[in-house]
């Protein structure tokens, strides 16, 4: 069965991350549901000469025990993470790929550590992947980018499946100091459409989704976990570091567009969330300008609070939290918000996570430099 317009209809049949808050879905969304917080003092590197001296650190990362891949061992943590991510994804989708076994190792230079596409080079060595490979850059969009565009491509018979998501590792004593000259971080916490918020915290880790067309998905048995319905692309093209509310609701109104879909169909939003003070009053302004009436009806919340901002992981991570709210009918919190910013006056699911059937629900990521991505999934119905 296709949509009635004759489009492929695409799925998520594997899900793989890497997060503040533990690695592997399972340990992740357990937290998300507790209210946990992977935001913590850093003891990857020196905070000397620095004020801000939290992130969010991945805790529980061995590469010796979570990668099975010499050349993944010899590469850069941002490629580990990816791989590791990649590697859950596609054994949670009970696919079938010609692994290598006793590969030799490749030198670690091979691929120059700085590219951004060496991730996707790694995971396509991984899994033998000879289609199209490539790295998206969006800053914070990345992820959602990547698997919108894997989602675009297997819908119009480009490719039948891929692995898309994004990767980060980026928490470093340089990159702290130069975000920190932004005057962006909080030296505090993460507290998304709270009165006292007072900046993001940076994260690291890795968010993967195995894409699949429907048809094929169905006849080799796979796990069918949602179905990817809808995706929007827009650019603010106006400031570098300011969001507007344009740019937002244009992207979220794609999203819906291309699903098929009324604003009162989505049940939840995964909002982008930074706690810095203007995207949370925008993103606020631009649900409203998108929903309508239906703004008051939603559940939202900012998964951020909990995991930090893992840049251009963050989409990836964000979209395994929607769908694991889909196919769990719960939503997960934003904790910190103890008393909401006046203009931030929606349901941002405060403090404690809560049951609803979830049908639809939208992840938006929203970057520097207004570069904005919308997701829409559902349920994967026969």
């Amino acid at each position: 069965m296709t949509h009635t317009n004759g489009r492929r209809r695409v799925v998520v049949t594997g899900q793989g991350v890497v997060t503040p808050l533990g690695t592997g879905v399972d340990k992740f969304w357990a937290a998300l549901k507790n209210g946990e917080c992977g935001i913590r003092q850093v003891k990857s590197f020196s905070t000397e000469d620095l004020y801000i001296t939290i992130a969010g650190e991945v805790p529980d990362f061995d590469p010796k025990e979570r990668l099975q891949s010499k050349p993944l061992l010899l590469a850069d943590k941002y490629s580990q993470y990816a791989g590791c991510a990649a590697q859950e994804a596609v054994d949670m989708s009970k696919l079938e790929v010609p692994f290598k076994e006793n590969k030799r190792a490749t030198h670690p230079l091979t691929l120059l550590k700085a590219i951004g596409s060496s991730a996707s080079a790694h995971v396509s060595i991984e899994y033998s992947i000879k289609g199209p490979t490539f790295g998206v850059v969006s800053a914070c969009s990345t992820a959602t980018h990547a698997i919108g565009l894997t989602y675009r491509m297997i819908r119009e018979g480009l490719v039948d499946l891929g692995i898309a998501g994004a990767a980060e590792a980026s928490l470093n004593w340089g990159a702290t100091r130069a975000w920190q000259a932004m005057r962006v971080l909080s030296p505090d916490g993460l507290w998304p459409f709270a009165k006292r918020r007072n900046g993001t915290v940076l994260a690291e880790g890795a968010g993967i989704l195995m894409l699949e067309e429907f048809e094929r998905a169905k006849t080799r048995g796979a796990p069918i976990l949602a179905e990817v319905m809808g995706y929007g692309m827009t650019a603010d093209a106006a400031d570098m570091v300011n969001p507007s509310i344009d740019g937002a609701s244009m992207a979220m109104q794609q999203a819906l567009d291309d699903a098929a879909l009324a604003p009162s169909d989505i049940d939840y939003v995964n909002a982008h969330g930074t706690a810095t003070a203007v995207n949370d009053v925008n993103e606020t302004r631009a649900i409203k300008r998108v929903f309508g009436n239906a703004a008051n009806k939603l559940s939202i919340s900012s998964t951020k609070s909990m995991h930090g901002h893992c840049l251009g992981a963050g989409g990836g991570i964000e979209a395994v939290a929607a769908v694991k709210a889909i196919r769990e009918g719960f939503i997960p919190p934003t904790v910190g918000l103890d008393e909401p910013d006046p203009e931030c006056d929606l349901d941002y699911t405060p403090n404690v996570g809560k049951k609803r059937d979830v049908s639809y629900a939208m992840s938006n990521s929203f970057a520097f430099g207004g570069l904005n991505a919308v997701l829409v999934f559902g349920p994967a119905l026969a």
